[in-house]
């Protein structure tokens, strides 16, 4: 683009319907113009001000990609995936010093004359017991002898069989005077992995080495709870302490690595550096918040190369972990916690200059894709421009192709733009499902069990929607936030709202008259009685303990919930430990290796606390778990449930989440699919269109004591609640409504907040009656209803992997049909202990989606 003759920079002219619009390299508009006229490289034009000449044309798919946003040079990423290009190097000063190596060391040639290191030194000794190498007697086995001559020898056997051997540098980015040598993962650890793990490695090193085909040094490890994120990660580390692809070589690529993870993780990744390579192979510092320990002894000792710290401590040391030789790399745990760009321990890690980093994180996307800028441009900075153009260029479309109503064009550009962000990002992203691991895990069954409520907690939500007091409370947002919590107790048991103290009152005034408006003997009923989930508990757990030997993890996102879940296991006489917020740190691994190791008789269920242990802990111990409440972030509740389906477990896992059917419990439940979806489009591939409308978000606070299951309702399958397994198809695959209807529809979805919410019914229009055409409107009845399930369900394409099963067939005692299909259910669903629940009418679950993975 040209102003004033003066050159402004590249740009894009989209031309179409006779009309040339002209955008920025960051995505701006920068005007448009009519014309008509063919447009040839060398062609001028006027546009807003700017003189424009046309250097070059690209495909449509090339411009609907977005990928001439990015800093590749226009260079396709699709094309760079499924090619090996060279690798390069990629710090920012390589351009300035040819003599740099792969590793990014700068040589010093301020001296024009070298001082031999054996001047600083005595004679040889002539002692042949002197002159012998060292013999490690420990590495003796996996270490090859070095080569007299001089020649590059691997550390360990790279023809061994079963050798993990790592990609060679390019030869022409080696520095002068080098040679290239293999680097082979240690026997002692490799023999270990299996092979995604072996994947998984290799792609990590290739990402930190800088040899993969995109400008940076990071990496993201996003396989789901399960997989190992944790063993492939020391064994990246390992070999970056221990090798070097250059010889000859100062040492080895790193020296000193830092891990950083929630404080519940601590003492996990320190049994792990144990379990897989003893204390007396690695040296690892744990800055636990201990007052005796001294961060020199890391930055500036030798014994120590790898330091595990919390993210919350790390902010108050940055700068002295700058000192010494400061950090060669980072490892960020649950690396989605640093999702915003303001959070204080990215900043931290982004202080101490180090180019490798990674993070690892079984839920990288968990509410928007802003928050997935963050965790990219983190790793890898710059690579995705800036967070405006990365907006204009991708967030926008993608999102917008996925609204309700979204015009042919937007999902055309919306689809472009979000493969060629997973194409890109594919290449320093990895990311593999727990169906890897089927060969190796135990069978895992999820159930998900609607809870129709019981007449306490219709009463207590009906009191607090229909006081006067409710329409004040949605006009503060931070009464609102507070409603919701406040009624997501009542689904979990009324009982948790009476006050513990007189000084237990809400903040807000509102709220607190809210509360005070509900009849406290109502309140202070047994939650067995007054809440369905503890019905349904109570008749699981009796089942459970009596029948079995199984023990189960019960999960709550309240520390109150918790408290009533620990009285309730008291009063049966069940054993049980706690882990939460106010568990010490140092008694959380033993907490949980004495309930892996003690039989059921001795400790029969784990309560634990889904913010504050819900993450990265094993209780392979337990078979069964319980979600018992849900949180509208889907990674906690993801990130709890994989607490048990992991490598070591013996039994066939279990799975049930408690929902209130109708009430806040559902809502946020329905809620929690359009984010995965969101994620699954991204990370996987999928193709889902999963979202919802701001029509169908508006009865948020709405409790439906009616519907049998309003989740299914709105899913529209025709399986009829017998637990027939559907198939799964694309969203293209589901068919469209009629265009005249689908056309009202939309009308319908775009408006306002007004009387047209609720549309009227095209079979109820007045006409004569001797005029009325019965068949006919009840046909377009038929298609309406039809169009609107077809378009719900390609929104809730998750949920349509579950068999759906209407509880109310196991009451009925006369039709014969309806019993044979309850037979069949019962034999399908293979859980005594859920049927046992499930054939108790008093227990209330009126809906059960199961699935089995």
């Amino acid at each position: 683009m040209k102003k004033h003759k003066t050159w402004d920079g590249d740009g894009v002219l989209a031309v179409t319907g006779g009309y040339a619009r002209l955008q920025n390299i960051d995505g701006r508009d920068m005007g448009r113009c009519m014309y008509n006229e063919p447009l040839l490289p060398g062609s001028t034009l006027s546009i807003g001000g700017k003189d424009v000449e046309i250097d070059a044309a690209i495909t449509k798919a090339d411009f609907l990609s977005g990928r001439h946003f990015l800093n590749n040079g226009g260079k396709s990423s699709i094309a760079d995936s499924h090619s090996s290009p060279p690798p390069h190097p990629t710090l920012s000063n390589i351009s300035k010093n040819n003599s740099t190596s792969i590793l990014g060391k700068r040589k010093d040639s301020g001296l024009s004359s070298a001082i031999p290191a054996k001047s600083f030194y005595a004679s040889t000794p002539k002692s042949d017991a002197v002159k012998s190498q060292f013999k490690n007697p420990l590495l003796a086995t996996t270490i090859m002898p070095q080569n007299k001559s001089g020649a590059p020898t691997p550390r360990h056997v790279p023809s061994a069989l079963g050798a993990i051997v790592m990609q060679r540098p390019n030869p022409k980015y080696v520095a002068k005077g080098k040679q290239v040598v293999d680097v082979v993962v240690d026997p002692f650890l490799g023999r270990h992995l299996r092979d995604h793990q072996k994947e998984g490695v290799k792609f990590l090193y290739e990402c930190v080495m800088g040899y993969r085909s995109f400008n940076g040094q990071g990496a993201i490890l996003a396989d789901e709870m399960g997989l190992g994120k944790t063993l492939q990660t020391i064994a990246l580390l390992w070999t970056l302490l221990k090798q070097n692809p250059e010889h000859p070589h100062e040492g080895s690529v790193i020296k000193k690595a830092l891990i950083v993870c929630p404080v519940t993780l601590i003492s996990n990744w320190k049994a792990e550096f144990n379990k897989w390579l003893g204390n007396e192979r690695i040296g690892v510092f744990v800055a636990d918040g201990s007052k005796n320990i001294r961060l020199t002894d890391f930055t500036h000792g030798k014994s120590y190369s790898v330091m595990i710290i919390g993210y919350e401590k790390l902010r108050t040391v940055q700068e002295e972990l700058k000192k010494g030789g400061g950090i060669d790399i980072v490892v960020a745990d649950e690396g989605h916690r640093l999702k915003t760009a303001a959070n204080k321990s990215a900043q931290a890690i982004k202080n101490l200059n180090t180019e490798r980093r990674v993070i690892l994180s079984g839920t990288p996307i968990q509410n928007d894709l802003s928050e997935f800028f963050t965790m990219v441009d983190f790793v890898n900075p710059g690579l995705l421009n800036g967070y405006n153009t990365f907006k204009k260029c991708f967030e926008a479309p993608i999102l917008k192709s996925r609204q309700p109503g979204a015009t042919e064009s937007d999902m055309e550009k919306g689809t472009a733009r979000e493969e060629e962000l997973a194409e890109l990002t594919k290449l320093f992203i990895l990311r593999r499902n727990a169906s890897i691991l089927a060969k190796y895990l135990k069978p895992k069954t999820e159930y998900v069990l609607f809870c129709k409520p019981t007449q306490a907690q219709a009463e207590v939500y009906q009191h607090v929607l229909a006081s006067p007091v409710f329409g004040r409370v949605l006009g503060s947002s931070e009464a609102s936030l507070q409603l919701i919590t406040m009624l997501k107790k009542v689904c979990n048991a009324p009982n948790l709202l009476v006050k513990k103290s007189d000084t237990d009152t809400p903040s807000n005034s509102n709220i607190a008259q809210l509360l005070d408006s509900i009849p406290p003997e109502i309140l202070k009923r047994n939650p067995v009685v007054a809440s369905s989930k503890f019905r349904v508990l109570n008749r699981m757990l009796l089942r459970l303990s009596k029948a079995t030997t199984e023990k189960i993890v019960l999960v709550s996102n309240y520390t109150s919930t918790l408290d009533l879940l620990m009285s309730h296991l008291s009063s049966l006489n069940l054993p049980f430990l706690r882990l939460d917020g106010s568990t010490p740190q140092a008694k959380r691994q033993d907490l949980v290796n004495t309930f892996n190791k003690t039989p059921a008789s001795k400790y029969f269920a784990f309560l634990l606390s889904a913010k504050s242990g819900g993450a990265g802990i094993n209780l392979i111990g337990a078979s069964r778990l319980v979600l018992f409440d849900v949180d509208w972030n889907p990674a906690t509740d993801l990130q709890a449930m994989a607490r048990i389906h992991r490598d070591g477990q013996k039994r066939p896992v279990k799975i049930y989440r408690f929902l209130m059917s109708g009430g806040m419990d559902e809502k946020i439940y329905q809620r929690q699919i359009t984010k995965m979806g969101l994620a699954d489009s991204v990370m996987d591939g999928k193709k889902n269109e999963a979202s919802f409308s701001a029509d169908e978000l508006r009865d948020l606070f709405r409790l439906d004591v009616n519907a049998q299951c309003q989740t299914h309702e709105l899913l529209g399958c025709d399986c009829e609640g017998v637990g027939r397994e559907e198939p799964v198809v694309s969203s293209s695959e589901i068919p469209e409504p009629n265009k005249e209807i689908s056309a009202s529809e939309d009308d319908e979805e775009d408006g306002e907040d007004d009387d047209d919410e609720f549309p009227i019914n095209p079979a109820c229009s007045l006409v004569p009656a001797t005029k009325a055409n019965v068949e006919a409107q009840q046909k377009i009845a038929l298609e309406v209803t039809k169009g609107k399930r077809s378009k719900k369900g390609k929104k809730m394409q998750a949920l349509m992997e579950y068999r759906h099963i209407d509880t109310s067939m196991f009451h009925v005692k006369s039709a014969d049909s309806i019993a044979t299909e309850a037979n069949d259910v019962k034999q399908s669903l293979d859980d005594d202990v859920l049927l046992s629940v499930l054939e108790d009418e008093r227990c209330k679950v009126c809906y059960v989606f199961a699935k089995k993975g």
